[in-house]
């Protein structure tokens, strides 16, 4: 199963290195990463495999979403399924 994470905020140093670590620590793995930086606006969206996570899915969301609320970002996480669902036409 694979997850959609999206990283919004203000820019500053070592968001991809907070979230990447999160995504370590809970068995997520990185399959694609693109970024970018709009003056002092940072925008990221991650494809990540989640089939090996150490816990349950909606607490690696809650997770991510708690780091978060820490680092003044909007971090959420969906099923890709749910992702694409949303994106059809």
């Amino acid at each position: 199963m694979r997850a959609v994470i999206t990283v919004i905020g203000k820019d500053s140093k070592g968001i991809i290195a907070k979230v990447s670590g999160a995504c370590y620590e809970y068995g997520a793995n990185i399959i694609d990463i693109t970024q970018s930086v709009l003056r002092e606006y940072f925008a990221m969206i991650m494809l990540a495999e989640c089939d090996s996570l150490s816990v349950p899915f909606t607490e690696f969301a809650r997770a991510l979403s708690a780091l978060g609320e820490q680092n003044a970002l909007d971090i959420r996480t969906m099923h890709e399924d749910v992702f694409q669902s949303m994106h059809r036409i």
